[in-house]
Order: C-alpha cells, then sequence, then structure tokens
C-alpha cells in the first residue's frame, strides 16, 4: 500500500487568531509564540524576521548569508545553527545563489516536520522547480521575496502543481497574520511587480550607459511623469542591483527574449558592491566640499 501524502496540520496564529501550520504533536516554543525560520539572502531574511517579530511571531534565523552575528539581533530574532523542529513555517528568502537555495531547501524539507509549508521566494526558479527538488512537494509554495517587497500590503503568492488547498490555506494565514493582502498568479519566474520593475531599472541602465541622462535626471523623470513612489535607479538601490540582474538573467534564461538580456553597465554595478550607490556617492561628495 502507498503512503499517505501529510499535508499541513493548522494550529492557531498569534495576531488573527486563525490557523497555521505546527504538528499538533509538537508544543509551540515557551513563549507561546510561533517560531518562524527564515534562511536566505540577510537583506531581505532580516527584513522579513522583523515583519514577522511584528506580526507576533519569533523568528529564528538559519542559513543566512552573509551571516549574522548573535550579538547584532534585536530580541525574539535568534540565529540557528539547525532550523528548529518547533517551527510553524519556514521561509526561503535566496535569488541570488540558486545552488544555495536548492541545498537549504533541501534541507528544511529534511529538517521540519513533515507538516510545515516551505514560503519561498520564487523570482529566480519557479516554484514547481523547486518542488521538484524535494520529498515533500505539497509543502512548498512560491512567493515575491525581495528587499523592500515586504513592506507591500500585498504579496504575489505562487501555488505549483503539487500544492493542495490546506497548504495554500496556510500561506494565505500567514500572510494575513502579518497584515497583508494576498494576490494569487502564475508559477512563472519573475512573477508580477519584480518583472517590471526589474525591467524598469535595466532600461535605466540602459539610458544611463548611453549617456542619455544623469542618474538624479532619470529618477526626477520617473517620479514625476508617472508619479512612480521611486525612481528605477533609487529602486535599485533599494532592492540590490545583484537581485535585480538575477531576476532579469532568470527571465533571460527562461523565455530567451532580447527585452530580458541585462544592460552591461546594470551587471558591472552588481559585480562591483555598494560603492556605486547614491547614498556612498552623495557621502564622498559631500566629505571633498
Amino acid at each position: 500500500m502507498g503512503t499517505k501524502k501529510r499535508t499541513p496540520a493548522l494550529v492557531r496564529t498569534p495576531t488573527s487568531g486563525r490557523d497555521l501550520a505546527l504538528p499538533k504533536s509538537e508544543p509551540l516554543p515557551s513563549s507561546g509564540r510561533p517560531v518562524a525560520v527564515i534562511s536566505g539572502e540577510r537583506g531581505t531574511a532580516l527584513e522579513y524576521a522583523s515583519i514577522c517579530v511584528t506580526g507576533g511571531y519569533d523568528v529564528a534565523l538559519w542559513s543566512v548569508h552573509p551571516p549574522v552575528e548573535k550579538k547584532d539581533l534585536p530580541e525574539r530574532i535568534t540565529a540557528s545553527t539547525i532550523p528548529p523542529r518547533s517551527a510553524s513555517v519556514a521561509l526561503e528568502l535566496t535569488n541570488v545563489d540558486q545552488g544555495g537555495k536548492r541545498k537549504n531547501i533541501e534541507h528544511l524539507d529534511r529538517a521540519l516536520a513533515p507538516d510545515i509549508a516551505i514560503l519561498s521566494s520564487s523570482l529566480t526558479v519557479s516554484a514547481s522547480e523547486q518542488a521538484s527538488w524535494i520529498t515533500g512537494r505539497h509543502r512548498l509554495v512560491g512567493f515575491a521575496g525581495l528587499p523592500t517587497f515586504g513592506n507591500a500590503q500585498v504579496v504575489e503568492v505562487a501555488p505549483t502543481v503539487h500544492t493542495p488547498r490546506q497548504t495554500m490555506q496556510v500561506a494565505r494565514v500567514f500572510f494575513r497574520s502579518l497584515g497583508k493582502d494576498v494576490e494569487l498568479v502564475q508559477d512563472r519566474v519573475g512573477l508580477v511587480s519584480a518583472r517590471i520593475i526589474c525591467q524598469l531599472i535595466n532600461e535605466a541602465a540602459f539610458a544611463l550607459q548611453d549617456d542619455i541622462a544623469l542618474p538624479e535626471d532619470i529618477d526626477t523623470a520617473m517620479k514625476l511623469g508617472v508619479s512612480y513612489p521611486h525612481g528605477p535607479l533609487e529602486w535599485a538601490d533599494r532592492i540590490g542591483v545583484d537581485n535585480v540582474v538575477a531576476v532579469l538573467s532568470a527571465l533571460q534564461r527562461e523565455y530567451q527574449e532580447e527585452r530580458y538580456r541585462v544592460a552591461p553597465l546594470l551587471r558591472n554595478l552588481a559585480l562591483g558592491g555598494t560603492w556605486w550607490r547614491r547614498s556612498a556617492v552623495e557621502s564622498s561628495t559631500e566629505g571633498q566640499s
């Protein structure tokens, strides 16, 4: 006889009073608060850790790169060497290093109770492909996880062909407990907002390398002309150029279309680290005045 597939069990969340995945046999931690385990790139991981704490969770950071010093973490956020078995939900937030992402997801699948949902950023590799890496394919759901995206009111969530109704309910309830509205989208690389924003940034980089306008003029034109909250180069600064290049590169691999070709200047900026950021340039200029 075949083994019956286990789907997420349900317990109560901290703020909404509604249900969230947790093994029924495993008690909540001594604080009485559910635990979210978060892995991935440091900027995005710390952003979502703060959001989860505000939503009433304790957070265990595991496999965060670059590593986070325990002494630098605020109350209710800890650094863990292994994913805690008591976790209520797991978030995997790697976008740039796909090899590292696969290792994290495989490890989470082995380490966590089989009823626990894994909510994974699916901007550079589809949620369906990620689900194919693990035994518990039913537990993985994709979403749009980039720096600054956690502050948005709406979160894009992408179920896979393996996602049962119970796992989708877990994802909805979790994000609603953080005060987010859930928008279901197709499981495609880049999803919706990130695809559009990264293409805008790429086009701005082409304009910049062709000496069409200065960076501040490009940003001002887009903010005043089409009422965007940020200019495209300011957006690149906030999101991280390495993340932008990772999304565009994934779109180009997926669709093989010229419109996703990364501007050479943008790729060079990603390789150069943070020296180019406007805040750093402005500080340097002020120091010379």
